[in-house]
């Protein structure tokens, strides 16, 4: 089908608000499996897909781990700001360079409540339990983002160990509640390893390592890439 014949209304449906799940299943792989086969439409779980993969296929992972990515600082008058970083800025050569900075480093947010920040006041966000203190500093808006600079008073703590210290899991909007402990853990893959992304790739949440085996001595061929998810999912 060429691109111009696409109309988003045929993408259109019917979504109840109580038929979002708000929590993931207790044990992953107990997830519902929608199978599709000669026109028919059945269900399994998770925990049988290796079932329904024929041998030799070939299944592909993203191994891209999500980094806590909403920051919630504090006006000196006490008004909440929150600055949901996206990706580094242009002048770092890719995002594992710039998570690695440590001191300051310069980011590409959105922010909630931008029309609340007089752009000459810094920002802060103690964290005191691990001694340090995060601040943000308004440089520029460009296009549907505002750029940030990001310092911290302790250098030998990464950008990427800071957000995992002050950050938080920034779940999807429609789950319509704030992140929890257990979403540090459960809004990750079992395989994730390489921070960058700012939601999760849903479609391997899943999958647990027994699953992984299933396939294997299904003879189902697993190789992983990674590929960093943008806030355009949401």
């Amino acid at each position: 089908m060429h691109p111009r014949h696409i109309r988003i209304e045929d993408y259109t449906y019917e979504l109840p608000d109580e038929k979002i799940a708000r929590h993931p299943a207790e044990v992953r792989d107990t997830a519902r499996l929608l199978i599709y086969r000669d026109g028919e439409i059945a269900e399994d779980i998770y925990r049988n897909i290796a079932d329904h993969i024929p041998p030799g296929s070939l299944m592909v992972f993203n191994r891209t781990r999500v980094v806590h990515a909403r920051l919630l600082f504090r006006k000196p008058t006490g008004g909440a700001i929150e600055i949901f970083c996206l990706e580094p800025d242009e002048q770092y050569p890719d995002i594992q360079s710039a998570l690695a900075t440590s001191k300051e480093v310069v980011w590409n947010c959105l922010i909630g409540g931008a029309a609340k920040w007089k752009k000459d006041i810094v920002l802060t966000l103690p964290c005191p339990e691990m001694g340090f203190t995060l601040s943000a500093q308004y440089l520029a808006h460009k296009g549907d983002h505002i750029s940030i600079r990001l310092c911290w008073d302790n250098d030998e703590l990464s950008f990427s160990e800071i957000l995992e210290h002050c950050g938080k899991v920034p779940l999807p909007p429609y789950l319509g509640r704030a992140s929890q402990p257990e979403d540090t853990e459960r809004y990750q893959t079992v395989f994730a390893t390489d921070a960058g992304s700012v939601a999760a790739p849903t479609a391997g949440l899943h999958f647990t390592p027994e699953a992984l085996q299933s396939l294997k001595e299904q003879q189902v061929q697993t190789d992983f890439i990674t590929l960093h998810v943008g806030a355009g999912t949401f």
